[in-house]
C-alpha cells in the first residue's frame, strides 16, 4: 500500500511538508512560497522566560503556525487531531492510508531511527508525511532527508508519542478539501502584511527588529552581569537557536529572500525583486554573527568581543528593518 506521493527535500520540515502536501493536491507552490505566505520569518527575545537555563530566543513562530496560516490563506479545509490512545492513533493512520490520504504528523526527533545519532536531540515539533505501509513498516517523507525513509510500527508510535517538552500526543493532520481556484496574489499580499506587522510594526522592545536591537544592548553586558561562563553559554544558545533548531536565523532570511523573488513575478513588482537581494545580505550578516559568536563561545583567540556582537546585531536590526519598511511602502502603493 503506497500512495503516489512526490517526496521533495526542503530546508525546513514544516515548510517542506506543507509544500509537498499541497503539490499532491495540485497546488504547486515551493517551500519558499509556503514560508512567505505563512509569514514564517520572525524574531523574539524573551529574557523573562528560560530554556535550558538560557533566555528564550526564537527565530520563527510556534510550530504549526505556518501550516495553519497558509491553509487559511488558501482556503483549505484541514483536519487535525491529537490522541491519548496510542493504538487508536495508529489505527486511524492506517485507515487514512487505505483511503489514499497522505498524512502529516508531528513527531519527536530523538528516536527517529533513520536520523544519524549525532543529529538526534530532544525536539518534539518535527513534521513528516506518512504515505504508505509495507508489512510492518511505514513509508515516510521527511523533507529534511534526501530520500524516502521507513519506520517500523513501534518506532513510528514511539516518535508520535515522544515524551518531554511539548509532547506531540500523536498529532496528525491532512487536507480534507481544497478550493477549485487559488488566489496566490491575495495570499502573498496577506503574508507580506502579516510579516511587516509582526516584525516591524509590533510595539514593545522584544519582538521583531525591536527585539534584535534590544538583544544588541543586552549582550554587551552579559560578561559583567553574569560572568564569562554564563555569558558564553547564553551566546552559544543564540547560535544554537539560530542555526541548529530549524535554521531559523540566516536560513530563514535566505528562504524569505527566495519568496520575495517568486512573489515579485506573481504580483508584478520589480521593487520586491530588488528587495530579495537586500534580505539575502541580511542572511549573510546573521551567518557572520554566528561565526563571531562561535569563536567567543569556544574561547578562541579572536578580535571579536561582546561589544562586537552587539554592533553586529544592531546593524542587522537596521538592515532587516529597512527591508520590512520597503515592503510596507510597496504594499501602500498597491492599495492606491
Amino acid at each position: 500500500m503506497r500512495i503516489d506521493f512526490d517526496h521533495k527535500m526542503s530546508a525546513h520540515c514544516e515548510n517542506g511538508v506543507t509544500s509537498n502536501l499541497l503539490r499532491f493536491y495540485g497546488v504547486d507552490v515551493s517551500e519558499a512560497m509556503v514560508f512567505g505566505m505563512g509569514s514564517g520569518i520572525f524574531f523574539s527575545y524573551l529574557p523573562f522566560l528560560k530554556l535550558n537555563g538560557c533566555p528564550v530566543i526564537a527565530f520563527r513562530p510556534l510550530p504549526g503556525v505556518i501550516f495553519r496560516r497558509i491553509s487559511k490563506a488558501l482556503g483549505l479545509k484541514i483536519f487535525t487531531k491529537k490522541y491519548s490512545d496510542r493504538e487508536k492513533a495508529m489505527t486511524e493512520l492506517d485507515e487514512n492510508l487505505k483511503k489514499g490520504i497522505p498524512t502529516g504528523m508531528v513527531v519527536g526527533v530523538y528516536d527517529l531511527t533513520y536520523f544519524p545519532p549525532m543529529f538526534r536531540f530532544h525536539f518534539n515539533a518535527h513534521n513528516i508525511v506518512v504515505f504508505g505501509k509495507e508489512g510492518n513498516d511505514y513509508i515516510v517523507s521527511d523533507p529534511v532527508m534526501e530520500q524516502v525513509e521507513k519506520l517500523s510500527y513501534e518506532d513510528l508510535k514511539r516518535v508520535r508519542f515522544a515524551m518531554g517538552l511539548a509532547k506531540p500526543k500523536g498529532k496528525m493532520y491532512y487536507v480534507e478539501n481544497i478550493p477549485k481556484e487559488i488566489d496566490l496574489k491575495k495570499s502573498i499580499i496577506k503574508g507580506l502584511k502579516r510579516t511587516v506587522r509582526d516584525n516591524y510594526l509590533v510595539p514593545g522592545p522584544i519582538i521583531g527588529v525591536n527585539g534584535i536591537k534590544y538583544l544588541s544592548k543586552k549582550i554587551r553586558n552579559w560578561p559583567q552581569k553574569y560572568g564569562e561562563k554564563i555569558a558564553k553559554k547564553y551566546v552559544g544558545h543564540i547560535v544554537r537557536m539560530q542555526e541548529e533548531i530549524g535554521t531559523g536565523g540566516a536560513g530563514f532570511r535566505f528562504l524569505f529572500a527566495a519568496f520575495l523573488q517568486e512573489a515579485s513575478v506573481i504580483i508584478d513588482s520589480k521593487e520586491l525583486y530588488d528587495l530579495s537581494f537586500k534580505m539575502t545580505e541580511v542572511g549573510d550578516k546573521w551567518r557572520l554573527f554566528a561565526v563571531a559568536a562561535g569563536r567567543i563561545c569556544k574561547g578562541r583567540q579572536t578580535v571579536e568581543t561582546y561589544d562586537t556582537l552587539g554592533d553586529m546585531l544592531l546593524d542587522i536590526s537596521i538592515s532587516e528593518g529597512y527591508v520590512y519598511a520597503e515592503i510596507r511602502n510597496i504594499l501602500k502603493t498597491m492599495n492606491k
